[in-house]
């Protein structure tokens, strides 16, 4: 708990991409109508959950109005709440909200992660800035000593966790391809994908909470 605690520090601390620095300040002090009474985080975020966790969840990177404002992944938005909706539900967290960092949300046997730290602009980071943060992913899973499973929101995500395995030298060829229910292992870790809950995707019916929570479902029996 000590070495993640000393890491959450370095993260919130890393100034390496002026474009995210400057975007996510601008979008503190902008703000959105309905949250201009409150103060955003707007620094880089570390991940959050349970040192003893098993699973491992990557995401893209802060919702400029969720996490950027809350200051905790995934908190906040509507991607949040399709998110721990649907680990309460598998048993992996003791409620099926997330508001704030004070909410009481505890997580069982789950961190949850992002690749990129900071909100970018059009929810869009560039390759530099992917680069720039992947090592605090693997910092972050190498302090998880009991992870074994890898959930992977979205195709920048498992892209992503790919791209951190393979500098660590856990490559898998052909590269596996994403999809959503696609499970793979890769060295010591298993990875499954899963469509990202974003409202692009669950507006269009892409990703259905029966399909996003079969995920979780899949994951529970991989890690028996």
């Amino acid at each position: 708990m000590d070495s993640l605690a000393k890491l959450e520090k370095s993260i919130i601390r890393c100034r390496r991409c002026p474009r995210l620095v400057q975007w996510r300040r601008q979008v503190s002090q902008q703000k959105r109508a309905a949250f201009l009474e409150q103060a955003y985080w707007g620094r880089p975020l570390p991940g959050f959950g349970d040192p003893q966790a098993r699973l491992l969840i990557v995401g893209l990177a802060p919702a400029a109005h969720g996490a950027n404002r809350t200051g905790r992944m995934f908190t906040g938005d509507r991607s949040g709440d399709w998110l721990y909706r649907a680990l309460f539900k598998a048993g992996f967290a003791n409620q099926s909200t997330s508001t704030s960092r004070d909410d009481g949300l505890q997580l069982k046997r789950v961190y949850i992660s992002a690749v990129v730290r900071c909100a970018p602009p059009a929810n869009k980071p560039l390759p530099t800035e992917r680069d720039n943060c992947l090592p605090f992913l693997w910092q972050e899973l190498q302090r998880l000593h009991r992870c074994q499973l890898i959930v992977a929101l979205g195709g920048f995500a498992w892209d992503g966790v790919l791209r951190m395995l393979h500098r660590v030298g856990h490559t898998k060829k052909p590269k596996p391809r994403f999809a959503h229910g696609h499970l793979v292992s890769i060295g010591p870790y298993q990875l499954i994908g899963s469509y990202h809950p974003s409202q692009q995707n669950t507006f269009t019916g892409k990703l259905t909470q029966p399909m996003f929570d079969a995920i979780f479902v899949q994951a529970k029996i991989a890690l028996r």
